[in-house]
């Protein structure tokens, strides 16, 4: 076999497991969307659901981690597929935290913020996903489109955010202000997130063009 049929088989899987990945964190993603949305009376079902997705990708960084301790070259910088894949991996980490926050706090149904960020955190994923899949393209001008869009929603999620939390504080509740707060700032955080994975999706193409 020659150095170049051995290294395309090493490529596909790199890069399919970084897709496998995108994959898990969008059903995620959707689950929650749908908690919030349409379905909070099965939360605890919701709640298992993302921790059985979040299982399912820890395998797939497991896969990810074992393949790069036994390939010497790679498509990719070694340290910069790490970091990718741990950066989307604390995303879902994130979904699932905001999702049971809500449910151990005992949220009696999701408040508005809540509506709106699942969505703007389900459209910010599904444009982080698309990037994540065009790796193999290394099309820079793609790349950096789906950061602009992410970067733009990134924002909206900021603005949202301090909107809301401003007008908490004229909640009487302080454990209420509390609690609500808390959940609020994981939700943003989930986009900032989903921003450091654009970052770093648009560092590699800029590396290897």
């Amino acid at each position: 076999m020659g150095l170049k049929e051995w290294l395309i088989p090493q490529e596909k899987i790199f890069f399919n497991l970084i897709e496998d990945e995108a994959q898990l964190v969008l059903k995620a993603a959707k689950i929650f969307n749908n908690l919030t949305q349409n379905n909070y009376n099965n939360i605890e079902k919701n709640i298992k659901e993302i921790k059985e997705v979040e299982h399912e990708c820890d395998e797939v960084l497991h896969k990810v981690f074992d393949k790069l301790n036994k390939t010497f070259i790679t498509p990719i910088d070694h340290e910069d597929i790490s970091n990718l894949t741990s950066l989307y991996d604390d995303v879902l980490d994130l979904i699932y935290s905001a999702a049971r926050k809500i449910f151990l706090f005992k949220i009696k149904k999701p408040d508005e913020f809540m509506k709106k960020s699942s969505e703007i955190i389900l459209d910010c994923v599904k444009e982080v996903n698309v990037a994540m899949r065009d790796i193999r393209k290394m099309d820079e001008v793609e790349i950096r489109k789906k950061f602009l869009i992410v970067h733009k929603l990134e924002n909206e999620m900021d603005d949202l955010t301090d909107d809301y939390i401003a007008h908490l504080f004229e909640e009487k509740d302080p454990i209420k202000i509390i609690i609500l707060k808390d959940v609020y700032e994981t939700l943003e955080l989930i986009t900032d997130k989903c921003e450091d994975v654009c970052l770093a999706i648009q560092d590699i193409v800029i590396k290897n063009t």
